[in-house]
C-alpha cells in the first residue's frame, strides 16, 4: 500500500527475485515479469473502485487491458496508480499507470472495467 484518495489508489510492487522473468547477467538484477505488473494493476484498480464507492464492494474484473511500454528498471520498485473515471450502478471504469519512479515515463498503461457482484451502488 502506498496511498489512497477519493477516487484513486496507489500500490507498490517492491523488486523481488521471485518476480523476475528475465534474470540479469552476472548476478545483476533482472526484469520483473509482466504478469506481476498485471496483478499489481488489477489490484490497484479494485482498490480505486473501493475508494470511489466509499465502502467495501464485491467486484469482479470484467475487462482489463495493459499496454506495456517498456520493462521496469531492474532492481526498482514498481508503483501502480489507478483512478476511477466513471462509476455506474453496475460497473466502474478505471484507468491507471505503472511506473518505476517517474510517472512521466510509465512502464505500462491500464484501462479496466469492474463489475459489482453484490450490493451494487444504487
Amino acid at each position: 500500500f502506498r496511498a489512497i484518495g477519493d477516487d484513486w489508489a496507489e500500490l507498490t510492487l517492491p523488486y523481488a527475485e521471485h518476480l523476475v522473468a528475465y534474470p540479469g547477467d552476472d548476478g545483476a538484477p533482472g526484469i520483473i515479469a509482466s504478469g506481476a505488473i498485471f496483478s499489481l494493476m488489477d489490484s490497484v484498480g479494485g482498490m480505486a473502485v473501493i475508494a470511489k464507492s466509499k465502502r467495501m464492494v464485491r467486484q469482479a474484473t470484467l475487462d482489463l487491458r495493459i499496454d506495456y511500454l517498456r520493462p521496469a528498471e531492474p532492481g526498482k520498485t514498481v508503483i501502480g496508480r489507478a483512478e476511477v473515471t466513471r462509476l455506474t450502478r453496475a460497473v466502474a471504469f478505471v484507468k491507471g499507470i505503472a511506473h518505476d519512479g517517474d510517472a512521466a515515463d510509465p512502464v505500462a498503461l491500464m484501462t479496466a472495467c469492474y463489475m459489482f457482484t453484490a450490493g451494487a451502488k444504487s
